[in-house]
């Protein structure tokens, strides 16, 4: 046991003080933090261009529906044929030209055209007709000669919001937002896979680079071939637990900076109130959502117990995992060779991925709770479940499958292990490997 250790520290002390790690370590966070703060920076800049649009309308029946505001101003043009307009267009310093014609017998205009040098963008385009649209709306109800239509429209128009409280043990109630379940449960599962891969093919690289190079026939002399590879399994999970807690701390640091930067860029710059129009507008949003709601939904979720479940079900499913990538990297003689080997160990893990979308909205159906207890895809889907409050049995139930199971693979990679590391010239395939498994 102590030689374990021995190999799990030098692999430790190896990996840590390598410049790759303090790098990853520091842009990793700074990265998250960039995706988790520059939308809003993006969606609260404001462009300083103000379009200038002629306006040519044959009805003559809205010049004064379309309102000018700080972007967009509009030039009413008279007795104007708009082919002359195109002949000299760059000069006149338009942007565009809104061509509106005749009305039909609902007052509707025939035709709407925007004539530029250039392509008109949405948010002109969107501003323009909605503008014509609710005239010509208001024009409509005022025709049928209904009194208030206006208003009983606007009544009819319904958007509901649902709360969600939840009640504790002792009857107290929580708010909490299914959206921000979701959330959790998404990045929780993703993290997990992404994890997973990441330290489990460290693992396997470590072994092939060692075997390669010759080092493990110098190793094995004095460390038996199990414990070399237990010892480069718990080193690598030591680094990747010490990444794991750095890039936590280090992606809350980053992202109380930059929002505070942000907040006070938005300040000085005036643009305060409407940073905050701009986040409500942030397409796909959380309906019923707002800045001030947030912290008392997140409040409603036990972030200890989701910290503490992550943290054990990445060591059980790297644990797992990290051992069937260890025995693919003994097999092989370099890293293209492990194409093949890796199929059937990445197969699960893609399909959790798929599993974890329908977990999302049913994380109590049949298919979720089977594979949150399966050892290939529960470190995955119990975590995708584990924000929908599972019951805790469930959760101690599949951490000691995880783990038990754990146990036996490692007993079958370490039997291939310890032929496939000294093996070389022979190309290796599963009917081999199941050889090396039986050797005494």
């Amino acid at each position: 046991m102590n030689k374990i250790f021995l190999v799990a520290r030098r692999e430790f002390t190896v990996r840590v003080r390598k410049k790759s790690f303090f790098v990853l370590t520091l842009l990793a966070p700074l990265l998250l933090a960039l995706v988790a703060v520059t939308p809003l920076i993006i969606v609260s800049l404001k462009s300083s261009d103000v379009n200038v649009v002629a306006v040519v309308d044959d009805s003559r029946s809205f010049d004064t529906v379309l309102i000018s505001s700080d972007a967009l101003h509009f030039a009413v043009l008279q007795n104007v044929d708009i082919g002359e307009l195109s002949k000299n267009f760059d000069a006149l310093g338009y942007y565009a030209v809104l061509h509106i014609g005749a009305l039909n017998d609902k007052g509707e205009p025939q035709e709407v055209k925007f004539y530029s040098t250039k392509q008109v963008n949405l948010e002109v385009q969107q501003a323009v007709i909605g503008m014509l649209s609710r005239e010509v709306e208001r024009r409509k109800q005022q025709a049928y000669s209904i009194p208030q239509l206006s208003q009983i429209m606007q009544d009819l128009q319904t958007n509901l919001h649902a709360a969600t409280i939840k009640w504790s043990d002792d009857g107290a109630e929580q708010s909490t937002h299914v959206g921000i379940a979701m959330g959790i449960s998404y990045a929780s599962a993703f993290l997990m896979y992404m994890f997973i891969l990441i330290f489990g093919g460290m693992v396997m690289r470590g072994v092939i680079e060692e075997k390669v190079n010759r080092i493990v026939e110098v190793i094995i002399s004095s460390v038996k071939p199990f414990q070399l590879m237990m010892g480069k399994i718990l080193g690598v999970a030591a680094v990747g637990l010490l990444q794991f807690a750095l890039w936590i701390v280090l992606t809350l640091l980053f992202v109380g900076v930059l929002g505070l930067l942000f907040t006070l860029l938005g300040d000085l710059a005036g643009g305060t109130a409407g940073a905050g129009t701009a986040q409500s507008s942030i397409p796909g949003g959380l309906p019923g959502v707002g800045g001030l709601n947030m912290l008392g939904y997140l409040s409603g979720f036990n972030f200890t117990w989701i910290t503490t479940c992550f943290v054990l079900f990445f060591l059980g499913g790297y644990l797992f995992y990290s051992s069937l990538f260890a025995a693919v990297g003994s097999a092989v003689e370099a890293e293209s060779d492990t194409q093949q080997l890796m199929i059937p160990i990445t197969i699960p893990l893609i399909l959790g991925i798929f599993v974890m979308l329908n977990t999302f909205q049913y994380p109590d159906n049949s298919l979720s709770f089977w594979c949150s207890l399966i050892p290939l895809t529960s470190p995955m889907i119990m975590m995708a479940r584990i924000p929908f409050d599972v019951p805790v049995w469930q959760v101690l139930l599949s951490l000691g499958i995880l783990y038990a199971s754990f146990t036996g693979v490692a007993w079958v990679s370490g039997r291939i292990y310890r032929v496939g590391i000294l093996m070389y010239g022979k190309k290796s395939s599963f009917k081999e490997m199941w050889k090396w498994i039986r050797y005494k």
